[in-house]
């Protein structure tokens, strides 16, 4: 079988702004997802779908692409929704889907799906790679959002994005000096980013909030000093929380932390970010959260 892989994501910065143009820094993850795919000229227009989690099966797919239907699934509406996206790939393609041949493809996750590092992005782009088609384009018809999470998994790389007026996204060496005191936890849960965003939207902000923090981002990417990097964290996560009117991450759960704890996407869930202090292993145990990875364990440069 052919084998296409995608990295996931973390977003670092503009979290919710980037829907309206700020510049995103955003860097790959070394879990992401496997594609792998296989076609036969048999005549019978078939389409047999296998996605794993982790090498373990989840949910199985038997679908015609000439009538387009769901012949049999273990999870109706998952299989409903790789239906959609499929024909949303036969409408942007030139080759899939147009003739009568059976396909044989398979996704493996490897994270965890309440992890958010881009279960979605990764299968988006990886079907975009095979079908030769702009991801983009299929994550907009087929999901929606700014697209930062698409850019990263197409550019396998860190990358400063931005959606406006079109997008527009380049690949950047974030790669700070500071790297090995960086840590990554996990806050036991998976935030729906949708709600977020709507909450968002619901707000009146201004052209000048947004080109705030395409100047924060523009800064955090320069920084070769973790102290100078704190203190600009610190900054864009206040102003995030005082324009959505949440509390920040630290202050519900970490205000006795020694260092500072920034939101990386969504804010509720999903993975925060914080540096390395005397005892932190035992600090964020304590308080239950017990997944913890450090920069070369979790990112991908």
């Amino acid at each position: 079988m052919g084998e296409i892989y995608s990295p996931g994501k973390l977003m670092l910065t503009s979290e919710y702004f980037a829907v309206d143009g700020a510049l995103v820094l955003a860097v790959p993850t070394k879990l992401g997802q496997e594609f792998f795919f296989e076609e036969k000229s048999d005549g019978k227009s078939i389409v047999f779908w296998e996605a794993c989690h982790q090498n373990k099966l989840w949910l199985k797919a038997v679908i015609d692409y000439k009538n387009w239907q769901v012949l049999e699934t273990n999870i109706t509406t998952s299989a409903e929704f790789i239906l959609k996206t499929l024909k949303n790939v036969q409408g942007l393609s030139e080759t899939k889907f147009k003739k009568t041949d059976t396909y044989h493809l398979k996704t493996n996750l490897q994270f965890p799906a309440d992890y958010g590092l881009g279960s979605s992005s990764t299968l988006m782009n990886n079907l975009a790679e095979w079908s030769q088609i702009n991801p983009f384009h299929l994550n907009s018809i087929s999901l929606g959002g700014s697209g930062y999470d698409i850019a990263v998994a197409h550019a396998k790389s860190a990358v400063l994005f931005q959606n406006k007026p079109e997008i527009h996204f380049e690949k950047v060496n974030f790669n700070p000096k500071f790297k090995n005191e960086l840590i990554f936890i996990h806050l036991n849960q998976k935030q729906n980013s949708r709600e977020g965003i709507n909450l968002y939207k619901s707000k009146i902000k201004s052209q000048k909030l947004v080109d705030e923090f395409s100047n924060l981002t523009r800064n955090i990417l320069l920084c070769d000093e973790l102290d100078k990097f704190s203190d600009l964290i610190m900054l864009h996560e206040q102003r995030i929380s005082d324009f959505i009117e949440i509390p920040t991450v630290k202050s519900i759960y970490f205000a006795d932390c020694a260092k500072f704890v920034k939101s990386l996407g969504a804010w509720g869930g999903d993975f925060v970010m914080s540096a390395k202090f005397d005892g932190f292993e035992d600090y964020f145990w304590g308080k239950g959260f017990t997944t913890i990875y450090e920069w070369d364990d979790l990112i991908y440069c």
